[in-house]
Order: structure tokens, then C-alpha cells, then sequence
């Protein structure tokens, strides 16, 4: 890729819903969606202010993965960064399976937290603004600990009045992001962590988790979307506005 229309591009990692994506390609930017779950062939959808959300196929687990993203982001002029590194093995939910993992590979949670790491350098190099997501997880102590922590409730005040039912999976998310899950960020780069505007929330577990158990591809990339508020909130905090 090139820039020769001085676009501005958002970058994110790990991502395979675009959630986190979609307030900076409804504002115009270019945005770029790398999981090894996309399509060998880039697949696109597009904005009426002109921006897109382009899906692209990357390994981000191995150096060759990430030196075809490095390659297709040359001469880009990127303004956001953002990953988002699978928490199977990492996410303190899962501690209980943790001593068997280790029993068959030793290394398991080593490599996913070298990851993570991984992840955040490629994206410190691009110079823009970056963050790291992860629920409560063992990159806390194997890594670092976390710049900020919040809920998804905390950010569901920025979801328009009239599209609080989130428009993809109403049957599982809470409208207006009206549930708790604790998620850290690990930043750099200048990252502005947005004011809060909170929505109420029920006491106890989100209720959409009990319909989101299991181990199939959907249901885990469900858990994994960025809830919409906060995707806002970030925009809007660091730059979204062209």
C-alpha cells in the first residue's frame, strides 16, 4: 500500500469484528483489520463519510506475519494503533486450566505473553498513539502492569440514544454496553484514556456472559468486541475527528 491521497490510517491487531474500528472509519479514516481468521483476500466495507474498514489476512503469532503487515503499512501515515491479543492463555478466568496447559507445553503461557509484547513494540514503532486490551490477566505480572483498567458500562453513554441495541448481536450484548467486565489497557505513544460517561448496570455477572460460554469461534470473538461506547470514546479522545 501507499499513500498517495494523504489518508490517515488506524491500525488494529488481533482483530477480527472491526467493532473497535468502525467510530474511526464512520468519521473517514482508513482503517486495517489484521487476524489470521480474515480471508486470504482482503475483503472491504465501506462508509458514507469515506472511510473504510478493510479486513486483512496476517499470522500475527509468527515474525513473517508481522513482516507483511510492516510491509502494507510502508508510506502510510498512521495515526492509531490498537491490539488486541488472543487471552485464552493469559486471562486469569481461565487460571483453572492453567496447570494442565503446562503439564502438555510448558512454554504456553510464555509465548502468549511474549505476544502481547510483540504486539505492542510493532505498535510503539509506528509512533502514533497505541493500546494493548486484555481482560484481568497474568501480563500484569509477566509483563507489566496495566496503564488503566475500565468496565464496559463506564462508556455506554457515548452509544447515540437512538442506537442503544447493538446492531449485530442485541441477543447478547447489554444496550448501551450496560455490563461489567474488567479490561486493562497497556499504552504508550501519547494515548488519551477518555472521560467516563457511565450508563446504569445491573449488580452481579453480565447476563449476555451465560449465553457465551463454550469454546466456538463465535461465541469467543463475541466476547472479544470491543464494546461500541468505549471504541467512541477512544476516537473520539485521540484524533477522530477530521
Amino acid at each position: 500500500m501507499n499513500n498517495l491521497n494523504n489518508e490517515k490510517y488506524v491500525v488494529s491487531l488481533y482483530d477480527y469484528t472491526g467493532e473497535a474500528l468502525r467510530p474511526w472509519a464512520e468519521r473517514g479514516f482508513q482503517c486495517l483489520a489484521f487476524d489470521i481468521q480474515h480471508r486470504e483476500d482482503p475483503t472491504v466495507e465501506s462508509f458514507e463519510s469515506g472511510g473504510k474498514i478493510v479486513y486483512l489476512n496476517a499470522d500475527l503469532h509468527t515474525w513473517s506475519g508481522f513482516g507483511r503487515v510492516e510491509h502494507l503499512l510502508n508510506g502510510l501515515d498512521i495515526v492509531f494503533g490498537m491490539g488486541f491479543p488472543v487471552c485464552t492463555d493469559l486471562a486469569v478466568s481461565g487460571a483453572t486450566h492453567f496447570k494442565a496447559k503446562a503439564k502438555v507445553d510448558p512454554a504456553f503461557q510464555t509465548r502468549a505473553v511474549q505476544h502481547a509484547k510483540n504486539a505492542a513494540n510493532f505498535l510503539d514503532r509506528l509512533g502514533c498513539p497505541w493500546f494493548i486490551e486484555n481482560p484481568i490477566s497474568v501480563l500484569a505480572t509477566q509483563w507489566r502492569k496495566p496503564d488503566y483498567r475500565f468496565d464496559p458500562f463506564q462508556y455506554g453513554g457515548y452509544i447515540p440514544a437512538d442506537k442503544g441495541n447493538h446492531p449485530t448481536w442485541p441477543e447478547y450484548i447489554a444496550p448501551f454496553d450496560a455490563y461489567p467486565k474488567r479490561t486493562c489497557l497497556w499504552t504508550g505513544n501519547g494515548f488519551v484514556m477518555p472521560a467516563t460517561k457511565p450508563v446504569e448496570v445491573q449488580k452481579g455477572y453480565a447476563k449476555q456472559h451465560l449465553k457465551l460460554g463454550g469454546k466456538s469461534a463465535k461465541t469467543k470473538n463475541i466476547r472479544s468486541a470491543t464494546p461500541r461506547g468505549f471504541a467512541i470514546a477512544i476516537c473520539e479522545a485521540n484524533g477522530g475527528s477530521m
